[in-house]
């Protein structure tokens, strides 16, 4: 038996296989809201990359990746703002969540790659749970369709079947969405194996529009933009002829659905209340604007660091005091927008390290090839207009799980095999 385990070693099962539980366990974490899963994951994935037989030979890799680099930076915006940080509680609890920007991009980078079928069999599962869930939340949703249309009236919604916040929910079904089509597009992929991955993604996107996730359409609808502008120059007939069925998909939605009538409709009902200044306590949209604009006041208080990542919940509460905009403390909310977090935390120098973050894996070569690098970065960096995703546990998780599942995983491959899928 020490035989086998010794020689499971030297073959490098132990840190595949590990690799391979944790990406799992964060799935299902994430998926299923479990936050001692997602917590772990991250843990044992380190360990899988201590576990490897050749991990000597993969540091040299890791230390000159460039996606591992730029996680790296992002995570050093909290440490290194320690000598004009105010709020010292939150700062060393930020130290601390932020950590798996460190430690996943590394397990990814050092740990025994996944094989191509372990991969699949990833992708398969992430797009067939969210089909399901998707499935399973629409059919709550026709149990009591009025208790759900109060919710989007007052700017709300359902969440999951699983209590994933519908904000969040909303990317996994975009997310799902693109996921679905291009796997089914993959040589591996059967003919039962491609309908099922279509049904999937079809599942995904009805859902998304009738439960009219707003977060999830923005991020859809500007994602694809981004892609058939891409394609216009590659392909310009396919380009204009998918251009037609998202617009057919986006007009017929919105004449068939009264619930995306409905989310539209109190999305200008909220910006007309702001706009006149009137009592927004109850809104959601004109609630965010005032933070918007409050938070606009920080960047110009303090454009180049901003006041510290740490102390930005300090600042804007600060701020909402001087101009409250008629909010009630309760009613008050934070910055909702992921780049103007970073403005207002660390400044124009925080703004540029997410941008690098973000806009250079879909300008890199070869990288740039890998559709789910582009379809994961367009979607993501999409919905953080709406949302400061990182800064919620759950939204923070999954964008650093698909960066190193995605990202740091194709340049790692495309450095030792000089392909990227």
């Amino acid at each position: 038996m020490s035989h086998l385990l010794v020689d499971w070693y030297r073959r490098g099962r132990w840190s595949q296989y590990l690799l391979l539980v944790a990406c799992i366990a964060g799935l299902v974490g994430l998926l299923g809201t479990r936050r001692a899963l997602v917590a772990l994951a991250p843990v044992a994935a380190v360990v899988a990359a201590l576990l490897n037989p050749q991990l000597r030979a993969a540091v040299p890799g890791w230390l000159r990746s460039s996606s591992v680099q730029r996680a790296a930076v992002l995570y050093l915006l909290i440490p290194l703002t320690w000598w004009y940080t105010q709020d010292w509680p939150v700062w060393r609890h930020e130290v601390y969540r932020q950590l798996p920007l460190i430690g996943v991009p590394l397990a990814f980078s050092l740990a025994v790659p996944l094989s191509g079928r372990q991969r699949w069999a990833l992708s398969l599962g992430f797009v067939g749970a969210v089909a399901v869930l998707a499935l399973a939340t629409l059919g709550r949703y026709l149990a009591d369709p009025a208790a759900a249309q109060f919710l989007i009236g007052i700017g709300q919604n359902v969440p999951s079947i699983t209590g994933i916040f519908h904000i969040h929910f909303g990317i996994l079904l975009a997310l799902a969405t693109f996921f679905g089509l291009e796997l089914s597009q993959e040589p591996r992929a059967g003919r039962l194996t491609r309908w099922l991955l279509l049904s999937a993604a079809a599942v995904a996107v009805i859902t998304l529009h009738v439960l009219a996730y707003r977060t999830g359409l923005l991020a859809f609808y500007l994602a694809a933009a981004v892609l058939l502008i891409r394609l216009l120059f590659r392909r310009p007939l396919l380009a204009l002829g998918l251009l037609g069925l998202i617009l057919l998909l986006a007009v017929g939605s919105y004449s068939s659905l009264p619930s995306l009538r409905q989310r539209v409709g109190a999305t200008l009902y909220d910006v007309q209340q702001f706009y006149y200044r009137h009592d927004i306590n109850q809104t959601s949209l004109a609630r965010r604007m005032a933070a918007w604009q409050n938070a606009a006041v920080l960047v110009e208080q303090q454009p180049w660091l901003g006041v510290a990542p740490a102390d930005v919940r300090t600042a804007m509460e600060a701020q909402f005091n001087r101009r409250s905009y008629g909010l009630e403390a309760a009613n008050r909310v934070m910055v909702h927008n992921q780049y103007l977090h970073y403005l207002v935390g660390a400044g124009a120098v925080g703004l540029l390290v997410w941008l690098w973050v973000l806009i250079t894996p879909l300008v890199q070569p070869g990288i740039r090839q890998n559709p789910y690098v582009r379809q994961f970065l367009l979607v993501f960096g999409a919905a953080a207009l709406a949302d400061s995703l990182l800064e919620l546990q759950i939204g923070f998780n999954l964008f650093v799980f698909l960066y190193g599942f995605v990202v740091v995983a194709a340049e790692r491959r495309l450095n030792s095999t000089g392909v990227t899928r």
